[in-house]
């Protein structure tokens, strides 16, 4: 690939401007030489300003979504992407969104411009584990946990029963919750087959990859060890196996 090509491909402009940059001598290589627009050079030796380039395709990004921010390219409203260097929004191919959290939800999210890791993560048949600290308007029933594991709850207007889940009461109206599939606005609306209603909704962890501390708002792209993580299947099992409750309402 062109240095041309790449560098447009990873959003730094148009095939004029990323020419313009070329032209002005602010494309190097590793050892500060100036580049042409032809020149076949490995991703890791340009500099753009001095700077490494952004990471090629194949990104993973972890981003920490905020309340009040919508996962879409178009919707109305504060965007997820707005969030990013104008840059990593011209990417080529484009980052998407791995799944969804409503604007009313928040914690983690990842994006990746790399459609065959996208559905590695988010095919219903790999049933990658999905983690969430629920708020509630009202107590928990005692019962809640054993309804959510018995994998028999149907949601109002399905026919196919939920797959098990795992709730971890950690007070009267506060739960961690763990979902193997991912419904439409499927954690509301189980808790609202019981009654009660969610007032915030938190996702801390996909599969064995954690949010930790990065505060809302802020990303990172993740390393190997990281993306392997999600599919840790020794970790993601030990995620699935139902514990007593540590509160009975």
């Amino acid at each position: 690939m062109s240095l041309l090509r790449m560098l447009a491909n990873l959003g730094y402009g148009s095939r004029r401007q990323v020419q313009a940059l070329i032209d002005a001598g602010r494309v190097s290589d590793a050892g500060g030489r100036a580049l042409r627009a032809d020149a076949s050079i490995i991703h890791a030796e340009v500099r753009v300003d001095g700077q490494p380039l952004d990471p090629a395709h194949g990104l993973l990004l972890m981003l920490h979504k905020p309340l009040g921010v919508t996962c879409s390219h178009d919707d109305t409203g504060p965007l997820i992407y707005t969030l990013l260097p104008p840059r990593y929004r011209l990417r080529r191919p484009p980052l998407s969104s791995v799944g969804r959290l409503d604007r009313d939800s928040s914690g983690l999210l990842l994006l990746t411009d790399d459609g065959a890791l996208l559905h590695r993560i988010s095919s219903p048949r790999r049933h990658v584990p999905k983690t969430y600290r629920v708020e509630l308007a009202e107590d928990l029933r005692a019962n809640a946990a054993a309804v959510f594991a018995g994998g028999t709850l149907l949601l109002k207007g399905e026919s196919v029963p939920l797959l098990p889940a795992v709730l971890e009461v950690l007070g009267p109206r506060s739960a961690r919750l763990t979902l193997r599939e991912g419904r439409y606005h499927q954690a509301r609306r189980m808790f609202a087959a019981l009654g009660n209603h969610v007032l915030s909704l938190h996702r801390e962890r996909i599969g064995a990859l954690q949010l930790g501390d990065l505060p809302a708002g802020a990303w990172r792209p993740l390393a190997t060890d990281e993306i392997a993580r999600i599919f840790d299947a020794e970790a993601t099992s030990a995620i699935a196996v139902p514990s007593p409750a540590k509160f009975s309402a």
